[in-house]
């Protein structure tokens, strides 16, 4: 989360002219992994890391590309309060995957920049056999999106 704050991380279609490049900046990439219960995957998280991620037929190490297409909105409701949001723009789809063990976590992360951890997520104890594997995203709002920062 701090580092959401030292805007480590693009959240959106909208490119950062100081990275990289001043002429031709590029959007980040985001990734979503999934964990195994038995990980250890958790606000203390500061990057991705293939120890525990899932394994089996049709999944691919470091997870799915994240839709990014959202762009982070603020409420603006007075001068001391107010909240920030953003969601993928798309739910996150594992598709043809044979998952036996169990998981219950997603970790996003930012793979242009070093793979630092964005956010974690758990959800139920699941299993996938030759299945497709959906994380519906929240509506985008700011009562309902998968980041939100209050500044009341």
């Amino acid at each position: 989360m701090s580092e959401l704050m030292l805007g480590q991380h693009q959240l959106g279609t909208s490119t950062i002219t100081s990275r990289s490049s001043l002429t031709s900046p590029t959007a980040d990439t985001l990734k979503a992994a999934l964990y195994l219960v038995s990980a250890t995957v958790n606000a203390s998280t500061t990057a991705y890391s293939a120890t525990n991620e899932v394994s089996g037929t049709g999944y691919t190490a470091g997870g799915v590309t994240v839709t990014n297409a959202n762009t982070p909105a603020n409420s603006n409701t007075s001068p001391t309060a107010g909240v920030a949001y953003w969601t993928p723009s798309a739910s996150l789809t594992y598709t043809t995957v044979t998952l036996s063990t169990a998981f219950d976590t997603v970790l996003f992360y930012n793979s242009t920049q070093s793979n630092k951890a964005i956010s974690v997520h758990t959800f139920g104890s699941q299993t996938i056999t030759a299945g497709t594997f959906t994380l519906t995203m929240p509506t985008n709002s700011t009562s309902a999106a998968l980041l939100r920062i209050s500044t009341t």
